[in-house]
């Protein structure tokens, strides 16, 4: 079986010669070349070449209600004709706030940014700036964005191309970062030891979605609480991908644990670019203009993200929950006993709408034991889907999700697509 692919094939010669890689981000990119996307509706894609897949990516994350949802387009379509950028604050800007702050936990207030990146960026500097301290910890294979407080032992695709500690960064900016294995307490407990009064903040992602999918031990984000507070170290969760997806509020809701600070992205964009910093007020009024830490951005608060974000917000409801937590389950279990059934040594791991499959006879916990997994077995797994209409993300270390848009119908689909693939994976 094989893709009609020469379309993308000849898009991708193209874009070589003008894009870095012949793509925007390195997600994107796998061997032998990506398909290129012509439109995209409800939970399917469609190349260039005509191929129909159904989407597990949702453009790693965002698309939570399908491609194209009716109600977002025409909110942003209303937008455009009033104007995409102003400079000065609108009142849809406070609209979002308020349901921000109505959902998420730790959110007394708000500051909008344009991604993910921006967030926890500004989120370690306010830390730093409120504290008083310089250091950090980080959690091995955590991935918050492209900057360079936290690019070291990276997940996403600088995990995936093999470079999770990037070039260009100077040995002096990654000095204040510490590193230590997620789902160890006692590794956490030696990091503040031997570090007294020295860590700004612990920032970390309470599922860990940019290596995959590995859950937080029964109680560990709860240590983390405890062991911050007792330390008057100031904890960030980073909900680039949980916010607005474990549940209404997030993973703070689903695991009852509030931090200090969280960022979100993504979901909350609804496919516009957008990042948010959340947090409590005393914390959070030390931004510029009230406090001394600056914080900007051009497009921050645009309102053509903002709207999308109104709209998105407006239909996440407990129905959208338990419907899109049920047919990841359902995946999950599948894939189960697919692996069972042809004798294939696999984790499989699932909260709320998220999963993935490791090729891996070890319990995923952190990110040592993710890099064990058979990547050449997975993108073995990717284009066997892939050529049976099944988008999933082309890395081990990436994680799918399900929309609203994925019905029964659809997910059975996807069941027999994966049968037949384990079958070819003896």
């Amino acid at each position: 079986m094989s893709l009609k692919m020469d379309k993308s094939k000849e898009l991708f010669e193209e874009a070589k010669k003008y894009l870095v890689g012949g793509v925007n981000s390195p997600v994107r990119y796998f061997k032998p070349y990506p398909f290129f996307v012509k439109k995209a509706k409800d939970c399917y894609l469609y190349d260039v070449d005509g191929n129909c897949y159904i989407d597990y990516c949702l453009a790693y994350g965002p698309m939570v209600l399908g491609h194209a949802n009716e109600k977002i387009v025409e909110a942003v379509k209303k937008q455009l004709e009033l104007g995409s950028a102003y400079g000065c604050p609108t009142e849809k800007e406070i609209i979002l706030a308020k349901e921000v702050v109505k959902r998420v936990p730790c959110a007394e207030m708000v500051r909008f940014v344009n991604s993910g990146t921006e967030a926890t960026m500004s989120a370690i500097r306010l830390a730093r700036g409120v504290t008083g301290r310089k250091k950090i910890i980080k959690f091995d294979g955590a991935y918050h964005g492209a900057h360079d407080y936290v690019l070291v032992k990276s997940g996403s695709g600088a995990l995936t191309h093999g470079h999770p500690n990037s070039p260009g960064i100077p040995e002096e900016t990654t000095k204040n970062t510490i590193l230590v294995p997620f789902n160890d307490e006692d590794a956490v407990k030696r990091a503040i030891n031997e570090n007294k009064d020295e860590i700004a903040c612990v920032i970390v992602e309470p599922v860990m979605g940019n290596v995959g999918c590995i859950l937080p031990k029964e109680g560990y984000l709860k240590f983390l609480r405890e062991i911050a507070e007792e330390n008057d170290i100031l904890l960030i969760f980073d909900e680039v991908i949980t916010g607005f997806r474990l549940a209404k509020g997030g993973a703070q809701e689903y695991f009852d644990v509030v931090p200090d600070i969280a960022t979100l992205g993504k979901i909350l964009g609804g496919g516009f670019p957008i990042g948010a910093i959340v947090g409590k007020r005393e914390i959070m009024e030390n931004f510029s203009p009230l406090g001394a830490i600056y914080q900007a951005g051009t497009f921050n608060g645009n309102p053509i993200s903002i709207t999308a974000g109104i709209a998105t917000l407006e239909q996440l409801d407990d129905k959208f929950y338990k419907e899109t937590s049920r047919t990841a389950k359902i995946l999950a279990d599948a894939l189960r006993e697919l692996a069972d059934k042809y004798n294939i040594k696999a984790k499989v791991y699932n909260i709320a709408s998220m999963f993935q499959i490791y090729f891996n006879d070890k319990d995923v916990v952190n990110y040592e034991i993710a890099k064990q997994s058979d990547v050449n077995k997975f993108m073995k797994y990717f284009w066997g889907l892939l050529e049976r209409g099944v988008f999933v993300p082309p890395s081990q270390f990436e994680c799918c999700f399900t929309s609203i848009k994925h019905d029964d119908e659809v997910i059975d689909k996807t069941i027999n697509a994966m049968e037949d693939v384990f079958r070819s994976l003896e």
